[in-house]
């Protein structure tokens, strides 16, 4: 589906196909997939989702599809329509119910039929007034209800039954509960769990720049008017032209986290656990409590409840003191014997449930901060005892028994999704146990390099030790056995890994009923890149050898097949672009496969057929993998292609294939259309055969054509049956139609690429078997000849991932074939070069791609399908294209992210011979090295360094991560800054000649503080938070102090919710063709199950609100915009990061709703924060800055500042020029708003010389008769008038002195209305009246676009569209 819009042509139908597909039953499990792949997961955000929204390229075809078969899409709407009631029956249709609670007020809960028993339980552990209750059972008319039972299935439960809260006796496990609960309200304002990176906590700082909550709350607090009370003046680092960038801003300091104590201590007893004799009266365990008041007491927990006891420290007495206070909750009992506790333990539950419940939930993957302030550490039992006891390998939710990772990932695959409701259950299941699964093998994989797992092999050397903790298996990424000599060794086995996960993903989104993968976790920690994986049942009791029945584990010697597994791979050859091929095994036979030889089938125990080693899914890139002999193609050679790299296993991303594949699928249609011309010119003349005439018409006219042409193909059987490979036939035409589409679709975003679509059988007329006609057969066969399609019938490209490995030979019969394949990966290599590289370039040039930072660059990268190791490539580019003034920001991140990334790479080597004890002073040397000017940074090394060193020689098998050498204390910076260019010269083929940091910050303008943020954020690095001095030439920038914390930084596959993002898109599509009503109900739906199956917190949830802002705003919507917004922003600080660009954006957007809703403070502030993190990600010199400083300065200009609104437009207009051309529209604006203000001020002269820059650039680029130019006419008149009444007033002051007649001046501040709007105009919000005509226009407009059909983007407003967004917004 469509996801990344940037390189999508406008004709892709959106989305209806799928629904239909959907109720026709059949084929519905791979469409629904289908869309998981192409929400590429780049770096495990897919803000994608997004972009598509706002140009959303893929409305037009989906219209004009529309006129062009009218037959069909009726069908597709109805489908559509059962799909939503479908839908909308499983959301609504909830009830009320009464709770009664022990001593509180019985009080209405709204549920669903849906929930469980358990979801109310949760409920009530969270409501102020029953959260201390956690050991307790509901029960409806004195029958108890079960925890695990559904509401709709208990009898007599119905709209205002009467639910009782009972208490129940406490068990240890209980008891356990119990306590673990109480902990986590006495800290659940405190932040130090997000700071250490655990429980899936994570920052979010919005609430301190609103004050609390935006909605009612905010509105009260205006008083009189407002205009006074608005102190406006930013801090001095945030104004314009300012080169403090301060480090301590990124984290406000927020007053609700200066915790109220409750209690000193709350910790497990050392009498624990109680003696037989005290387990027969009902003791379970004991605690021990220090209240505020220096009160120390005893606490047992027994099955009634707790009590005091008359221990003390060092004699046991478990007599219940007196009084003992008993009471079901510690809270009550605690409550009783102090006073300071009652207090705050009900102050801070009140903060606690004031909160916004976005900023407590818990996120589904970790995110770590990579600053942190110093946090006190306090005692905490319940911390101390995870440590220790049930996180070693136990998940303590499940008593007693680990969790079977592979039986749960399988299991949930296994779900049947033959409806909605089905799959929403099972997309559901599948992303609940991944990200368990992903943060398991986090925790275990630390543990491995930490030291605190025995190896499965303890004898063997370290690098080659293999690990088993909870269930996991856990490997090293070295050349263990010489596995990889021939690629590369440790870098082979490095890059393997990722490779790998790459195809996990790939196959995982085809999701094939039957074929298996394995659940792959990568994590780099401390140097060490660690896989972690699910084991296949049964695979440790035997021998490799006998286990694979399918593919090779000697890299091709010895070579086996297997009919199941090449079934099961054919299925997903077409939707991965894999060529079924034969090789020769050691015996010279031939073998058939439909995966590279390294991919093993193993058949588990369980019965279930395993693919595991999937590091060559997709084609090698030959432009990194010189082969003696073997010949590129000019456009790679003039790039200096082919080059070595470190290892062999570089291969093309997945979408590069699809865009390759796209891009020959319009190669085709053009070569055959010409053909099909030029025969229809010849016949002319003679007229014998009309069939050929027929088949002529559409393929001339153009591509869109191409979507009806394959439905047409699936209609009539005959053309199914001549379909050389078409994997089904089918003769349930309705169903056929979405089918042939689907399985286009499944993994490119176009429908029509590479399903065996015949030209000719497409318009077969009255022709009865289409290809009979020689003539056209012809045509077809030389287009397929031309553009390299496997089948001679039909458009069908391929790829054998097999060509160029090392060991692989083919039979001698394949040889023609072979050399096709060598040359569609020539032509897929010069493609990336000669294409995509220019394309993003050009995207960039004109700001459809902003990159912001290092991760948002990467991801533009990767949506073309160019892989990071072209970063040199696509900077020398730049440095060619000749507007390259214009590109100066995306060199910048680049040459930063370049820098970075070598240091990254010298970094891990670095610290892999760092002991524990020493880490702390490695890693701030090395940060010395990389960013102080201080020329001799030494290293600290810690005091006990002699002592320890005698002792480690006698051991020889260490734990991975205890390297005991001192060498990294030798590093010195101009050391580091040679090994950093030499890395970027062998790497990037990047030549960067600069001996220091200070030589680099000064030629490629970068900041050290954009620098610290991007090398922290790739190596898991957490520093203090605090004014670093970089500059210094006396004393380094870190001390060991400094360092706060290393952490993982992993890489795991994100399982996608596709009915959900079929909704979102079908919603886009709406909103583009101006339907914002249905379009804002397709969304909501959208939402609905995105939070089915995601839970509350996640990136697409995140692009899903932000839309239903959006869309709220344009439809007047104020506070409800307001709302979503917030959410959005929130969950984006959350989910993404409190400085990630995207969080950044929806700062801006949440600005905008709150100047509309008249909170003018608050928008300002969140314009600050929003320049302050964008100063600090990229520094002031991007085209972002621009549109930021407008809305700055339009605000300030609103609230009469006027000097400070200049500031801030004056630099808007100064980046505008410099990145859009002097004389771009944006600039026209910019020197609008700068006359406005100068206007207020009653500076006419200045005024004029602006307005007249934008009537200059209006009249060039629009010409005299346009509105716009028209309307900068008036206003120059106007300002005109103005100065001659200023200057008569000034002349007759002159002349008449004091007693001059004074004519009153107008002088307006201006009005709220004229800066919404122009704030509209700026943030890409406009509204527009259009006429009839207009429409035609557009849809003429519209159609002509497609036909020429470029692969570029093309920004049209859609057609019938009374309004256009068109969203500058960009989302990379």
């Amino acid at each position: 589906m469509v996801s990344k819009t940037d390189d999508i042509p406008p004709s892709v139908p959106n989305c209806k196909p799928v629904d239909l597909a959907d109720e026709a039953g059949d084929g519905a499990q791979d469409t629904k997939e289908s869309s998981k792949t192409h929400l590429k997961d780049s770096c495990g955000c897919g803000h994608s989702a997004d972009t598509a929204m706002v140009n959303g390229d893929g409305a037009h075809g989906h219209t004009d599809e529309a006129e062009s078969k009218p037959d069909g899409n009726a069908e597709v709407d109805g489908g559509e329509e059962s799909n939503e009631q479908e839908v909308i029956v499983i959301q609504d249709t909830g009830f009320t119910v009464k709770i009664q609670a022990p001593g509180t007020e019985p009080f209405d809960l709204q549920v669903s039929p849906q929930e469980m028993v358990q979801e109310i339980h949760q409920v009530l552990m969270d409501r102020e007034d029953t959260c201390h209750r956690t050991c307790f059972s509901l029960q409806l008319e004195g029958n108890v209800l079960d925890n695990f039972a559904e509401l709709k299935s208990i009898e007599g439960l119905q709209e205002g039954s009467l639910l009782k809260v009972v208490e129940e006796p406490y068990t240890v496990r209980e008891a356990r509960i119990h306590v673990r609960h109480i902990r986590d309200l006495l800290k659940s304002l405190d932040p130090s769990d997000a700071y250490n990176g655990v429980d899936c906590n994570s920052l979010s700082f919005l609430s301190i720049f609103t004050d609390g909550d935006l909605g009612d709350s905010g509105k009260r607090k205006k008083k009189g008017n407002e205009l006074e009370q608005i102190d406006c003046t930013p801090p001095e680092h945030i104004l314009p032209g300012s080169k403090d960038r301060p480090l301590v801003p990124l984290q406000p300091q927020n007053k609700d986290w200066k915790p109220m104590q409750c209690l000193k201590v709350l910790t497990m007893s050392g009498w624990n656990p109680p003696p037989g004799n005290r387990k027969m009266h009902g003791d379970l365990m004991y605690l021990y409590i220090v209240t505020v008041e220096e009160r120390h007491v005893s606490v047992t927990a027994s099955t009634r409840g707790f009590y005091l006891n008359q221990s003390t420290t060092y004699t046991f007495n478990p007599k219940p003191a007196n009084p003992s206070f008993l009471s079901h909750s510690l809270v009550e009992l605690l409550s009783q014997i102090s006073p300071a506790f009652k207090k705050n333990f009900t102050a801070l539950q009140k903060k606690r449930v004031q909160r916004h419940p976005f900023e407590r939930i818990a996120t589904p993957f970790q995110v770590y901060s990579w600053t942190a302030p110093q946090v006190d550490h306090a005692m905490d039992c319940v911390r101390a005892e995870d440590a220790y006891t049930s996180r070693l390998g136990y998940e303590e939710h499940i008593p007693g028994q680990t969790r079977d990772w592979n039986e749960e990932l399988q299991t949930t695959r296994e779900l049947p999704r033959k409806n909605l409701p089905e799959r929403l259950l099972r997309e559901r299941a599948i992303f609940k146990v991944h990200s368990d699964f992903a943060a398991a093998a986090t925790r275990g994989a630390m543990a491995v390099i930490d030291g605190n797992v025995m190896a499965i092999n303890p004898g063997e050397e370290t690098r080659m030790q293999m690990f088993i903790w909870n269930n996991i298996f856990f490997s090293l990424g070295f050349d263990v056995r010489d596995h990889y000599r021939e690629l590369g060794g440790d870098a082979a086995a490095h890059a393997a890994p990722t490779n790998d996960l790459n195809g996990v993903r790939a196959y995982g989104a085809v999701d094939v009923e039957g074929l298996y993968t394995l659940g792959t976790v990568v994590v780099d920690y401390r140097g060490y890149r660690v896989t972690a994986q699910s084991i296949i049942p049964g695979i440790l009791e035997r021998e490799q050898e006998q286990s694979v029945i399918y593919g090779s584990i000697d890299f091709g010697k010895t070579v086996v097949s297997h009919t199941k597994y090449l079934e099961l791979l054919e299925k997903t050859s077409r939707p991965l672009k894999v060529q079924r091929h034969s090789v020769l095994n050691e015996k010279n036979d031939t073998v058939e496969l439909c995966s590279s030889v390294e991919c093993k089938g193993i058949i588990g125990n369980d019965g279930r057929h395993y693919i595991l080693d999937l590091l060559r899914t997709f084609p090698p890139d030959l432009n990194f993998l010189p082969v003696d002999g073997e010949v590129l193609p000019p456009e790679s050679q003039r790039q200096g292609f082919p080059r070595q790299h470190r290892h062999r296993l570089a291969c093309l991303r997945q979408e590069l294939i699809e865009a390759f594949v796209e891009h020959r699928y319009l190669l085709f249609m053009k070569m055959a259309a010409l053909q099909l011309m030029q025969q229809k010119a010849n016949k002319d003349t003679k007229t014998d055969t009309p069939a050929i005439t027929e088949t002529s018409e559409t393929p001339t006219e153009s591509k869109p054509d191409a979507t009806q042409t394959q439905t047409a193909s699936s209609d009539s059987p005959s053309a199914t049956d001549a379909s050389t490979d078409s994997t089904r036939t089918t003769s349930d035409n309705t169903s056929a139609a979405p089918q042939t589409e689907t399985e286009g679709e499944e993994n490119s975003s176009k429908p029509t690429t590479n399903g065996p679509l015949e030209l000719t059988a497409a318009q077969n007329g009255e022709c009865k078997s289409p290809l009979e006609d020689p003539k056209s057969r012809e045509v077809v066969l030389n287009a397929c000849k031309a553009v390299g399609s496997i089948s001679n019938t039909s458009f069908d490209i391929r790829f054998n991932p097999d060509i160029f490995s090392p060991g692989v030979r083919f039979p001698d019969n394949s040889t023609d074939d072979v050399q096709k394949q060598k040359q569609l990966l020539k032509d897929a290599a010069s493609f990336l070069v000669s294409c995509q590289i220019p394309s993003l370039v050009k995207d960039c040039l004109d700001h459809s791609a902003v990159p912001m930072d290092g991760a948002t660059l990467t991801e533009a990268l990767h949506q073309r399908g160019i892989n990071v190791r072209y970063l040199g490539t696509v900077l020398e580019f730049v440095d060619k294209t000749p507007a390259k003034a214009q590109l100066e920001h995306f060199c910048r991140i680049g040459i930063s992210e370049l820098i970075t990334r070598c240091a990254k790479h010298i970094f891990k080597t670095y610290l892999q011979g760092v002991e524990l004890s020493a880490l702390s002073a490695a890693v701030s040397h090395f940060l010395n090295c990389f960013l102080s000017s201080f020329p001799d940074a030494v290293a600290h090394l810690p005091p006990d360094e002699l002592v320890s060193r005698r002792k480690s020689r006698k051991r020889r098998n260490r734990v991975p991560g205890s390297g005991d050498n001192t060498a990294w204390a030798s590093l010195t910076p101009s050391e580091l800054w040679k090994n950093i260019a030499s890395e970027a010269q062998s790497y990037y083929q990047f030549t960067i000649q600069c001996e220091s940091v200070d030589q680099v910050v000064e030629k490629y303008g970068l900041q050290k503080i954009t620098l610290l943020r991007e090398i922290s954020v790739k190596t898991g690095i957490q520093i203090l938070i605090k004014e670093y001095n970089f500059d210094s030439r006396h004393k380094p920038a870190f001390t060991e102090e400094d360092i706060l914390n290393i952490f993982p930084v992993v890489k795991h596959v994100n399982p996608k919710a596709s009915d959900a993002f079929h909704f979102f898109q079908s919603g886009q599509a709406k909103v583009q063709q101006g339907f914002l009503k249905e379009g804002c109900e397709l969304i909501n739906e959208a939402l609905n199950l995105f939070n089915n199956v995601y839970g509350a917190m996640h990136v697409e949830i995140c692009a899903c609100l932000r839309l239903l802002a959006r869309l709220n705003y344009i439809m007047g919507d104020h506070p409800e915009a307001l709302s979503n917004q917030q959410k959005a922003v929130l969950m984006s600080e959350r989910v993404l990061g409190i400085e990630h660009p995207n969080t950044i954006q929806e700062y801006m957007h949440l600005a905008l709703y709150c100047f509309a809703n008249g909170q003018l403070s608050t928008a300002l502030k969140l314009l600050y924060r929003a320049r302050y993190l964008l100063l600090m990600v990229c520094g002031e010199d991007h085209p972002e800055m621009a549109l930021l400083d407008s809305n700055i300065g339009l605000v300030l200009h609103g609230v009469m500042e006027y000097d400070l609104s200049l500031r801030f437009l004056e630099n808007a207009l100064t980046i505008n020029t410099k990145y859009h051309g002097s004389r771009s529209l944006k600039v026209a604006l910019s020197h609008h708003l700068v006359a406005r203000v100068y206007e207020s001020k009653a500076e006419f002269r200045s005024a004029l010389q602006h307005e007249k820059e934008g009537y200059t650039i209006y009249k060039n680029q629009m010409g005299e008769a346009h509105e716009k130019t028209k309307e900068s006419s008036e206003y120059l008149k106007y300002l005109t008038q103005q100065a001659v009444a200023l200057q008569r007033t000034m002349n007759e002051i002159y002349k008449n002195g004091s007693n001059a007649s004074i004519m009153p001046l107008k002088f307006t501040a201006p009005s709220m209305a004229s800066v919404l709007e122009q704030l509209n105009i700026i943030n890409g919000i406009i509204f527009i009246p259009l006429s009839q005509k207009d429409l035609e226009n557009l849809k003429a407009e519209v159609q002509r676009r497609q036909q020429l059909q470029e692969l570029g983007k093309t920004e049209e407003p859609a057609e019938d569209s009374p309004l256009e967004l068109e969203d500058k917004i960009p989302v990379d």
